[in-house]
């Protein structure tokens, strides 16, 4: 046997193998996609309070399964993701499980990493999105606010056991209305609402249906909490949308149309709520805590 033409082959063959890997890795590099990726804690003034949101600004849409993957990476209540389009932005949101029709902070955090990071010579911006329809926010001093539908709830004609089973709370609420696809529940205390211990797997058979609890605040007009345990967010830090359906009940039952609102959940959060006909003008701060680029 010739020992050193097998050895020069052999060494042939190897760096023939090693050039083909070096170029496959090279070929994939290229072609990895790159996002800026933006956490924004929405509802707040201070860092690690409000309800953090992941703003991902994008080209082009890409692939729903692909952008739910991103929403799960993130593992926050929200990813919003939007696109330009000359005069607006295209807005959608993905919570870790699934996309939503409406969402508050994470619109927060979207107007404000372009009204405050990418586009700061703006006062308003304008989003379309799929089910909610035209939504615009505007700078408003320290604020943001955004003009949202508004959503005027409904008396509930049913009780479901697993919602009472579900807010574990001996006394029942004093009444229970409905509004987009929302228990509300209400109390007359904040301290019904702060003692509240949800049983999340009874909660999340009422699907779907996610729960608010409200009742008059001690400091501020009133309070609420927020529970969406089947959508993949168990409690919702601070929930916008629901803004949407809180704010007319209360302006009617105080007989004011500002007011302010606080959701007690451990972040915390505050809203200035506004009544303005047929929409809700819902006002409040955000702060930014993270700003990268996801790499896929």
């Amino acid at each position: 046997m010739d020992w050193t033409n097998s050895r020069w082959n052999w060494t042939l063959k190897i760096r023939v193998q090693f050039l083909a890997s070096s170029q496959s890795k090279m070929t994939m590099t290229m072609t990895k996609m790159r996002i800026p990726l933006f956490h924004v804690d929405a509802f707040t003034n201070r860092p690690f309070h409000g309800n953090p949101a992941a703003v991902c600004p994008l080209q082009e849409w890409l692939d729903d399964a692909f952008l739910l993957k991103v929403a799960a990476e993130n593992n926050l209540s929200e990813t919003a993701f939007f696109v330009s389009r000359g005069k607006h932005y295209d807005l959608r949101w993905f919570t870790p499980r699934c996309e939503v029709k409406l969402c508050g902070h994470a619109s927060l955090a979207s107007a404000y990493v372009l009204l405050n990071l990418l586009l700061p010579s703006l006062q308003t911006v304008r989003f379309e999105t799929r089910f909610s329809g035209a939504l615009t926010v505007s700078k408003d001093g320290e604020r943001l606010a955004m003009n949202f539908p508004v959503m005027f709830a409904k008396p509930c004609t049913h009780s479901p056991e697993a919602l009472i089973q579900g807010l574990r709370r001996v006394l029942r609420p004093s009444s229970l209305l409905e509004a987009n696809d929302t228990y509300i529940a209400v109390y007359e205390t904040e301290a019904a609402i702060r003692g509240i211990c949800p049983d999340f797997a009874r909660l999340e058979e009422l699907h779907p249906f996610a729960v608010a609890v409200t009742a008059p605040g001690e400091e501020s007009d009133f309070v609420s909490r927020y529970f969406a345990p089947s959508y993949g967010i168990p409690e919702d830090p601070v929930t916008g949308s629901a803004h949407c359906a809180l704010t007319p009940y209360w302006a009617e039952r105080l007989g004011k149309t500002h007011l302010y609102a606080r959701q007690l959940s451990e972040r915390g959060g505050e809203l200035w709520c506004e009544m303005a006909g047929d929409r809700v003008i819902l006002k409040g701060s955000a702060v930014l805590t993270l700003q990268g680029t996801l790499q896929i």
